[in-house]
């Protein structure tokens, strides 16, 4: 099991902040759960597709695509971030 936080636009778009998922079989790194993910359908394709970057944190620390995932994290996506 693993819980996902969706932060900002994410968070909006989906109307989900937070969920608690399996993480299936075949699934072991950010880049695979994105893809999972984009299959859930529209909204969820138009954000974790690969076309907008999302960035992602695994128990608090930024990670990449690459990175990979694993039961017990808590997994957060959230759109880059831009000082000022």
């Amino acid at each position: 099991m693993i819980t996902v936080l969706y932060f900002a636009r994410l968070k909006e778009s989906l109307n989900y902040s937070t969920e608690e998922m399996e993480l299936p079989e075949g699934i072991n790194t950010i880049a695979q759960l994105k893809v999972l993910l984009a299959k859930r359908g529209e909204a969820w394709a138009n954000l974790f597709n690969g076309k907008q970057t999302i960035r992602a944190a695994i128990n608090h620390t930024l990670v990449n695509n690459e990175t990979p995932v694993k039961n017990g994290d808590e997994v957060a996506f959230f759109p880059p971030v831009t000082g000022g």
